[in-house]
């Protein structure tokens, strides 16, 4: 059985006291994650923060985003090299917002992705459709697509460690619901595209939901055979609810 996998994106959000605060209850709250991974991921300037608060804990951290190149001219980039020193164990790649506002596209997320790995980083591959691709019912060829890319340039081995994120973009601000069901038709796609060039992997991998999960809705979410834990936006940024989420998911 996969276990699950919560993982909180705070996005650029957060301050030497908030984090103080929010990290100890986190660590205290969660000192008995059961058969429940938990990591979150603060924004850069905060890993070190993150690594002297949890490093005695279970609770494990990584980055929101990495460059793809090594190391180099590349000004207010950040490396793979460099978040290993952090000990980070995760990293973000190909986040909605790093595809929709910094124009990241599927080739430079698949380089990302490889990067990552290169310092045994586990990449969180994100992946999911806009409204107006849901609504053209482009949702099942979009997301093929975009972990296509990455199969190309990795292979499917690479999936061995590494960790998927459905974020449904056109549920996340437009007031429109994505349900349990929904997430596990797209989740259990997925698992398919990558069970045609591995089964073993496919059936290991966790496979994350994005989708603005809170307290509310996290065991109805979590109940889905194919959905592995969350990547929780806002309701990471409160101890209580958060702490509600992972859980859900034990």
């Amino acid at each position: 059985m996969r276990r699950k996998l919560v993982a909180g994106n705070w996005k650029m959000h957060g301050s030497m006291a908030e984090n103080q605060t929010l990290l100890t209850q986190l660590v205290n709250g969660l000192s008995h994650s059961g058969s429940v991974d938990v990591a979150v991921f603060p924004s850069l300037v905060y890993l070190t923060q993150a690594q002297s608060l949890l490093g005695a804990s279970s609770i494990k951290w990584g980055a929101q985003t990495l460059s793809e190149y090594k190391f180099g001219a590349y000004t207010g980039e950040v490396s793979a090299d460099m978040l290993a020193d952090f000990g980070c164990d995760y990293v973000l790649v190909g986040h909605s917002e790093r595809r929709e506002i910094f124009q990241e596209d599927d080739q430079q997320i698949a380089k990302k992705f490889k990067a990552a790995q290169v310092k045994y980083l586990t990449p969180v591959l994100c992946v999911g459709e806009t409204l107006n691709e849901r609504e053209a019912n482009q949702t099942a060829s979009v997301i093929a697509s975009q972990l296509q890319v990455v199969l190309d340039e990795v292979g499917i081995a690479a999936f061995e460690q590494a960790v998927i994120a459905y974020e449904p973009v056109w549920a996340i601000g437009t007031g429109k619901t994505a349900t349990p069901e929904m997430a596990q038709e797209v989740h259990c796609a997925i698992r398919e595209q990558l069970a045609l060039h591995d089964e073993a992997i496919a059936q290991k991998i966790q496979i994350l939901y994005g989708g603005s999960v809170k307290p509310e809705n996290a065991s109805a979410i979590f109940a889905q055979v194919d959905v592995d834990g969350a990547l929780v936006g806002g309701a990471s940024l409160n101890a209580n609810d958060f702490i509600e989420i992972c859980n859900a998911a034990n």
